[in-house]
């Protein structure tokens, strides 16, 4: 019975690989540096993303046009969106909205702008461009995304564009080739630290051909990652630090500023 249940399994596993259809393209991708360290003076830097297009013999010999979509999120973490109002003359928390794991770092490019590249749907699908990422919150009892005109979630990508966290550029893509392309990945000085994963997604004529993935990580360096990874690892040792450290300063300004 078991060896019947195994050869069963096994069968619809190959139909379905049968079934699935064949990539007729391939892309080859990869980024000019995949640690980007950053020291208490960082100010910023970029990337480059390069790669090609590989054909094969199931490539339709019509096809030559291609479009890409680079799509760049960092790591991902809880966030609240606050909404003020000035109430007998001073500003006061009124409403949130929570954002459930979302991007710290997102960035979207392509060759030419998206509603060129695929219709409303598959934008919608293959989320293209910042007003169709999937930005899950927590929305009353429920959890849920919403239009991309809610008040929360564009005062949520505005803040977030004002830092040059969240970016989007339909002409960052540059095709060197009709199959060799690049495309530079800005790192502002606010960036944050972790791994960063980039999905690049081919299409042509307004159907997703293939994608590829690669990542990078940015990791800080210098005396604040020390101070940062002795807190977290050595929790007792480093509240003894600080307690030293702040009877020595108060010590010495005792000393400066006493009275003779």
């Amino acid at each position: 019975m078991r060896l019947r249940t195994a050869l069963a399994i096994i069968g619809l596993a190959v139909a379905s690989l049968a079934a699935a259809p064949a990539h007729a393209e391939r892309l080859i991708v990869s980024v000019s540096n995949h640690r980007v360290t950053v020291t208490p003076n960082y100010s910023g830097g970029e990337l480059v993303l390069f790669g090609s297009v590989e054909k094969d013999d199931k490539t339709p010999s019509n096809r030559t046009n291609y479009d890409l979509v680079v799509t760049v999120s960092g790591p991902r973490a809880d966030m609240v969106t606050r909404r003020k109002e000035r109430k007998f003359g001073i500003w006061i928390n009124t409403d949130s909205r929570q954002f459930l794991q979302v991007p710290g770092y997102l960035a979207l490019f392509s060759n030419r702008p998206f509603d060129q590249i695929a219709s409303p749907e598959v934008q919608r699908r293959q989320q293209l461009g910042l007003n169709n990422v999937l930005l899950m919150q927590r929305v009353g009892p429920d959890y849920a995304d919403v239009v991309p005109n809610d008040p929360f979630r564009s005062a949520f990508v505005r803040l977030r564009s004002e830092h040059g966290l969240y970016r989007e550029a339909t002409s960052a893509v540059t095709f060197l080739t009709p199959t060799l392309f690049r495309t530079g990945i800005p790192l502002p000085a606010e960036v944050p630290i972790g791994t960063y994963n980039v999905e690049i997604k081919l299409f042509s004529d307004g159907a997703l051909v293939t994608k590829a993935e690669t990542a990078f990580e940015i990791v800080k360096v210098g005396f604040e990652q020390f101070v940062a990874t002795t807190a977290r690892q050595n929790g007792f040792v480093y509240g003894l630090i600080t307690a030293f450290m702040a009877l020595m300063t108060g010590w010495m300004a005792s000393i400066v500023f006493r009275k003779d």
